[in-house]
């Protein structure tokens, strides 16, 4: 059965932990609605592509324009299924917008599935719902992972972790593990 899930996204976002996810779960029948506090559909935001390049962090190039489908000023979570958080950038102010927070307590409170890539974690440990969760996060966000309360999932770049409802990864080289383990806790079937 197709879900309705809600994705939260901003300037500067991790561009293909924003494309890969909207695009792969549309895909396979469910609504992706992505949405931006003060945006509206039609208005999109800048993404920006991260790569690893052999420094001592991530590298950043400009990304694509992402269009957003839907008005975040009208979006309730008991209308939706399911959560998806990219990385990058965006998380690191979404987190500061009280609106923002309520909409991730609303699905952790709720038990619904929600998803979380690389920096999206920042967002899950302002909303204060991962203590006592093995979660997965950009090494760099191990801290802040930890300080939340939560068991920080040192893992492979290209791997994920499911705990309960929550499926987080390190970064997007994890999209093939990340994706199948978010589809598994939806409840989604694909046949060959």
């Amino acid at each position: 059965m197709a879900k309705k899930i809600l994705m939260l996204v901003g300037d500067f976002g991790e561009d293909y932990e924003t494309m890969v996810p909207f695009q792969a779960l549309s895909m396979v029948g469910h609504t992706v609605h992505a949405v931006c506090p003060d945006k509206r559909a039609g208005d999109w935001v800048m993404t920006a592509i991260h790569d690893f390049d052999g420094y001592q962090t991530y590298s950043e190039k400009p990304g694509h324009r992402f269009s957003l489908n839907a008005d975040f000023a009208q979006v309730k979570g008991e209308d939706y299924d399911a959560l998806v958080v990219p990385g990058g950038r965006a998380p690191e102010y979404l987190r500061m917008n009280r609106e923002v927070i309520a909409l991730v307590q609303h699905f952790a409170k709720a038990g619904k599935p929600i998803a979380a890539i690389c920096h999206g974690a920042q967002l899950l440990a302002a909303a204060g719902v991962i203590r006592g969760r093995k979660v997965s996060a950009y090494p760099a966000c191990a801290a802040e992972v930890e300080l939340a309360g939560a068991s920080y999932a040192e893992i492979a770049v290209d791997q994920a972790v499911t705990d309960g409802t929550l499926v987080t990864a390190p970064a997007w080289p994890a999209h093939p593990a990340w994706l199948a383990q978010f589809l598994k806790v939806l409840g989604t079937r694909i046949e060959a």
